[in-house]
């Protein structure tokens, strides 16, 4: 390791001509910095903001500089789910069953206001934010975002993956259902989601 007994035995003597180089860093960093360097894409599109993220992809603005060139339609293969589009309540189901059959670690990029909030669909159809759904890490504005949105929400993600530390045990979780009711959001949070006659902002049967 080029490291040579020093006269005092409490210390060591460090001479780089004797053997190979070496560097010496944090555990933590050097694994962020591999997982915020390789991040694979799922993407789950379904409106245009699909057609912005193709474009992302495509030869002039590259996604192969941030490592995510690899679209990886199989979820058990990626590292990121980017829902680019609006989600209908029948879809919602599915939509989770991808989120959970990703591996650990695993990211979410809500692109777009539609997947963000509802966008203009505030209607009975559409899920009002997949936030309600699947834990969300970066939201992307826009009705669609620019490709450039899109990358500096990429940008969000890997810097804070690399501010993520390993015996943070509380972040990489699964989503599990109650054990009672065995459903993932409260029933009376289900109850302003997916009304019939309204959504979570306006003619709810639980509003006065």
């Amino acid at each position: 390791m080029g490291l040579t007994p020093a006269t005092d035995s409490r210390l060591m003597q460090v001479d780089p001509g004797s053997q190979d180089g070496w560097v010496t860093t944090r555990l933590d960093f050097l694994v962020n910095w591999a997982r915020a360097g390789s991040l694979w894409p799922m993407p789950f599109g379904t409106a245009c903001c699909a057609i912005e993220f193709m474009s992302t992809a495509a030869s002039r603005f590259d996604l192969a500089r941030f490592g995510m060139e690899r679209l990886s339609y199989s979820p058990r293969q990626a590292d990121v789910l980017l829902c680019a589009g609006r989600v209908p309540l029948k879809l919602a189901p599915v939509l989770r069953r991808i989120y959970q059959q990703m591996p650990q670690p695993k990211w979410v990029i809500s692109m777009g206001a539609c997947a963000s909030t509802g966008g203009m669909f505030d209607n009975y159809a559409v899920v009002q934010g997949i936030d309600t759904i699947i834990p969300v890490d970066v939201y992307v504005p826009g009705c669609p975002p620019r490709p450039e949105a899109l990358m500096h929400g990429i940008i969000m993600l890997q810097k804070k993956v690399m501010r993520e530390r390993l015996n943070d045990t509380g972040r990489h979780v699964e989503i599990e259902p109650d054990p009672t009711s065995q459903l993932y959001i409260p029933p009376s949070r289900i109850d302003e989601l997916s009304e019939p006659f309204g959504n979570s902002v306006h003619q709810t049967r639980s509003a006065p």
